[in-house]
């Protein structure tokens, strides 16, 4: 699973990244995670709000920190 947090680097954004290292920890997930801080790549993706998260090349979330169920449920799906 490839996962991408998009963001400039802000509170929410380390906030997002925090949540699902520790969501993938605690499930036991492997995973490669990255960040893409450049606002011409993150308009790439289609998100204007920040943070979003990409799994696998597709957007799954756009504008603020998901929630812990949210993440978990990408992480079983």
């Amino acid at each position: 699973m490839d996962i991408k947090v998009l963001g400039p680097g802000c509170a929410n954004c380390r906030n997002t990244i925090a949540l699902i290292e520790q969501v993938a920890r605690a499930k036991g997930v492997s995973m490669t995670l990255g960040k893409v801080e450049e606002i011409r790549d993150i308009a790439g993706y289609g998100v204007m709000r920040t943070p979003g998260v990409v799994i696998d090349g597709k957007v799954v979330h756009a504008g603020g920190v998901p929630s812990r169920e949210k993440v978990e449920g990408w992480l079983a799906g």
